[in-house]
């Protein structure tokens, strides 16, 4: 059992990175990139929709929404580019872990980004609710 959920993870790992390569190919729908884009980034992101610390429910969005937005994005892309993908993506992680730095950076902004968004929305209601500033 332990040797299936192995094999299970390795294909989700080479799904994801296919994704990735298949993004940056031509012929893929604007939709079909922006979804992938989307799955993607939520696999790499380190904050879950449902924090993996609550029992049970924590794994839910990693064993199910992941898998099903694969296989939704995986749907979206024409088969000649999946398979190109899917071919670029194997002999990649077979000569080593693929390293981009201006992926992982783009993810880190984009939460750095919501992160402000939400703190300058919080800190313009206490103002005006309040009229001063806090510090």
């Amino acid at each position: 059992m332990l040797q299936q959920w192995k094999s299970k993870a390795k294909t989700i790992k080479r799904e994801i990175y296919t994704l990735y390569i298949a993004y940056g190919k031509k012929g893929v729908p604007w939709y079909a990139k922006a979804f992938g884009a989307l799955v993607v980034a939520y696999a790499f992101s380190p904050i879950d929709l449902i924090p993996d610390f609550i029992p049970i429910l924590g794994y839910l969005d990693d064993l199910i929404l992941l898998p099903l937005g694969i296989s939704l994005a995986i749907k979206m892309i024409p088969e000649a580019v999946l398979t190109d993908a899917r071919t670029e993506a194997a002999l990649r992680l077979e000569t080593g872990h693929p390293q981009n730095w201006i992926s992982g950076g783009i993810i880190i902004v984009l939460w750095l980004v919501l992160i402000v968004w939400v703190v300058v929305r919080l800190w313009g209601g206490i103002k005006a609710r309040y009229g001063f500033l806090v510090i």
